[in-house]
């Protein structure tokens, strides 16, 4: 399932996998295809990843897949997770090509991988897979990269529901809606790279997915806490950002090592070192010594769906 070693480092660098680390994945790989209760395990993770490929909502808990195996290599045990998306993407590809998703588009998506192990390096100083989970909404048809952000296929909660119908929509607990993401490693949250990306959205979904009418996109951020405010100049990006969303839901509990984690790249660095080169840097870090905290904002702002 997997391509022989010849070819597994262009699949790698098609993934945007680091160049430092395409040779220990091409090594390792060896001990898979060598080892008959490897493939077999690499086999049942493809079978169960691919399932009801392209099917929203996840019902099955794929993201949940047990990927912290418990092997003696801890190398291997790393980025075993890549094996298994590397042997699934002839399947990705093949539902991309079925919709007709844009090759540029599909390999954007799926670089994914590439920028998720370099969040591993980054933290980590060696090759692994930083959240398996979460890439498995790219190789499973649920999430796409357009522009600048990241526009996940998905179904309202119960909460965001409430929101929209105060607001006078007629929604119900599991409407279609997209969940918007943004990347790391992508350049700057500027607007107009905002607005190119909204734009791509409003015209791939209804061309590739016309089954399906999104009530209202959503986003759940640590970038829509509304403290940012207090701290970022109101021409910020940030700031700019913020102000494209309605409220959804405020409170719940704190989640400081959210914007430590994606401003300075580690959850854990001890809050009293945080640098403060840069005002995003400045407003989080003071404000945790300062002995506030941050929490996971929530928004949303109506779609425009197919007719």
């Amino acid at each position: 399932m997997l391509p022989d070693t010849d070819d597994l480092a262009e699949v790698l660098l098609d993934l945007q996998v680091t160049h430092e680390d395409v040779n220990d994945l091409v090594r390792m790989s060896r001990r898979v295809t060598d080892d008959p209760e490897l493939r077999r395990l690499l086999e049942g993770f493809v079978d169960e990843l691919v399932r009801g490929l392209g099917e929203v909502g996840d019902p099955a808990g794929r993201s949940d897949l047990d990927w912290d195996l418990d092997w003696p290599s801890g190398s291997l045990r790393r980025c075993f997770p890549v094996y298994v998306f590397v042997a699934a993407l002839p399947y990705t590809r093949a539902y991309h090509r079925e919709r007709g998703i844009p090759a540029e588009v599909s390999r954007r998506t799926l670089a994914d991988l590439g920028r998720n192990m370099a969040v591993h390096r980054r933290r980590y100083g060696r090759t692994g897979v930083q959240a398996p989970w979460w890439l498995v909404r790219h190789f499973r048809g649920e999430l796409y990269q357009l522009g600048r952000l990241q526009f996940e296929r998905t179904r309202l909660g119960e909460r965001t529901t409430a929101a929209l119908a105060t607001a006078g929509l007629d929604t119900g607990p599991g409407t279609p809606c997209l969940n918007l993401h943004i990347p790391d490693f992508h350049g700057p949250l500027s607007p107009a790279a905002v607005d190119r990306s909204l734009a791509l959205a409003r015209e791939f979904f209804p061309r590739h997915f016309p089954q399906e009418r999104y009530a209202a996109a959503t986003c759940h951020s640590w970038l829509l806490d509304p403290q940012l405010a207090e701290y970022l100049p109101e021409d910020s990006n940030i700031v700019r950002f913020q102000t494209r969303w309605r409220v959804a839901q405020q409170g719940g509990e704190p989640t400081d090592t959210e914007p430590v984690q994606f401003v300075f790249g580690d959850p854990e660095l001890p809050i009293d070192g945080l640098p403060r080169r840069t005002a995003l840097e400045r407003a989080v870090g003071d404000h945790l010594r300062a002995g506030g905290h941050w929490y996971i904002g929530h928004g949303w702002l109506p779609w425009d769906g197919p007719a």
